[in-house]
């Protein structure tokens, strides 16, 4: 079922809109006045700021133009920018590994996390204080959002400010950079408090909200990317056994709205197509309620003739490389290709069509993608391009799979790593993997790069592993881009941030 409400927080907590150190909060106009200690009495007061945490954490990954999404999706060797190469040169640069600390794009994600952070540390202090008797279930559900968002900072930026309550002056936004292991400790200790406070996915009210289940996963992953193998071992394992979850038994049906926050999903960022956006009304500068972004990566029309495969054409950014076709061409993986990208030469033979234009189609490597594409099922009118409701899967348990698989291979457990490794490969119609050893992490490896194509994943995997060198070094990428920049107006507005605590090489 699609979408449940649409999200207006009260102006008596958007004051507190800031970034890590921004005095933007003066700027912002109350969309109504309440009395503030008459706030948050009610269930009904606490559950609109809840969805209001969830609506900022929507609209980061869904900013025009800088969107958490992109950021996630365009370093690597599975996309490639794509569009014309004038076209949002932001975005350019960071597919080419150019990008520099005033990327507003980069700047944007920044600030939207920070924005999701000061939502929740607002509704923590608020609840702590009040007495209203279901607050801890609500205060649980915060921290986890507040923790999502952190984990996210630490893995994009490296050290980050830890702000986990609201500044009274504004002499108190300026915030030095935390060690990772420091954020490291805040997100465990939040995950932890919002584990023991979360429903169980069964009981959880609205199906895009945050189960007890879906906690344990991203402590799991929190561990894993910590090299903390048998506590994400542990914590996985909780996820599987609790049966909440499973695969959806054809790959292909992962990605139609049928199956949003359905049973493979833990995290999903929802979209509607019902808002009615036309080229006159659609929020450019605010926040979307449609996915923009999908429109985005919709195949060119002037280039692609879509149609035959139930296509819609697009602005053309995100095009595969010819490197992710390549391999699922020599895993023999044909389920999850079909699923995820088409070829020129299938393109062609389904009555497609390619029509490069004079100037050439730009990153263009052979390849269209399918994963997250724009079909005319997933919008409505007046104007299609504005209207597409495809939702965000920011965690499936397909990964949760493959993270376990890794995590029992590192804590030298590779029967059970072989286990849930073959769970997803017998969806995709692949043999068991028997290997142990270093040919089984190879395997792991390669199983991600396949499963979890188009879907932010695989850069960050290959900086973890310490294969980004040799697998991204040909595109530009040197070892400053591990992390991206800190961005520059946060270093000229924090007065505990200098230009010599920037990230090396910037």
């Amino acid at each position: 079922m699609k979408k449940y409400i649409k999200i207006v927080v009260l102006g008596v907590l958007i004051i507190f809109n800031y970034t890590s150190c921004s005095n933007d909060f003066t700027e912002v106009d109350p969309i109504g006045l309440i009395n503030e200690d008459d706030f948050l009495t009610t269930d009904a007061e606490a559950e609109s700021v809840i969805f209001g945490i969830y609506d900022l954490m929507a609209w980061n990954y869904n900013r025009p133009w800088n969107s958490a999404f992109f950021l996630k999706v365009l370093p690597g060797d599975i996309a490639n920018a794509g569009s014309t190469i004038g076209d949002q040169p932001p975005l350019q640069q960071i597919d080419d590994f150019t990008h520099v600390a005033d990327n507003p794009a980069i700047t944007g994600v920044w600030e939207g996390f920070y924005k999701t952070i000061g939502l929740a540390n607002v509704l923590i202090e608020k609840l702590e204080i009040s007495e209203l008797s279901s607050k801890d279930k609500f205060i649980a559900e915060a921290k986890f959002l507040r923790a999502y968002s952190y984990f996210e900072l630490v893995t994009l930026f490296g050290d980050v400010p830890l702000r986990i309550t609201t500044p009274q002056s504004i002499s108190e936004f300026g915030l030095a950079r935390s060690p990772k292991s420091d954020v490291y400790i805040q997100i465990e200790n939040d995950l932890a408090d919002a584990i023991s406070g979360l429903p169980l996915r069964s009981g959880v009210a609205q199906p895009f909200r945050i189960s007890k289940e879906a906690a344990q996963a991203v402590l799991g992953k929190v561990y894993l990317f910590q090299k903390k193998y048998d506590l994400a071992s542990i914590e996985f394992g909780k996820v599987i056994s609790s049966q909440a979850f499973d695969l959806e038994p054809n790959f292909a049906d992962v990605w139609k709205s049928s199956t949003e926050n359905g049973m493979e999903s833990l995290i999903e960022l929802n979209y509607v197509s019902t808002e009615k956006y036309d080229w006159g009304n659609f929020p450019w500068g605010g926040r979307p309620e449609s996915n923009i972004h999908a429109q985005l990566m919709g195949p060119r029309g002037d280039a692609f003739d879509v149609a035959a495969i139930g296509v819609a054409n697009g602005w053309g950014f995100n095009l595969p490389t010819s490197k992710i076709g390549q391999a699922f061409v020599n895993a023999g993986d044909v389920i999850r290709k079909n699923a995820t990208l088409i070829s020129e030469a299938d393109l062609i033979t389904a009555g497609g069509a390619v029509t490069p234009p004079d100037t050439g189609i730009h990153d263009y490597e052979g390849y269209v993608r399918l994963k997250y594409v724009t079909r005319t099922e997933d919008t409505a009118g007046p104007i299609n391009e504005l209207n597409y409701g495809i939702n965000w899967r920011l965690l499936r348990y397909a990964d949760v799979l493959l993270m376990a698989a890794e995590a029992y291979h590192k804590n030298n457990e590779d029967e059970k790593a072989q286990i849930e490794l073959n769970k997803v490969r017998f969806r995709a119609g692949l043999p068991d993997i028997t290997a142990t050893g270093n040919d089984l992490f190879n395997a792991i490896v390669l199983e991600r790069q396949l499963e979890l194509a188009f879907e932010g994943q695989r850069f960050w995997d290959l900086v973890r592993w310490g294969l980004a060198d040799a697998e991204l070094s040909s595109l530009g990428y040197t070892s400053k881009n591990q992390v991206f920049p800190i961005p520059s107006n946060e270093i000229s507005r924090n007065v505990l941030i200098n230009p010599e605590d920037q990230n090396p090489g910037y």
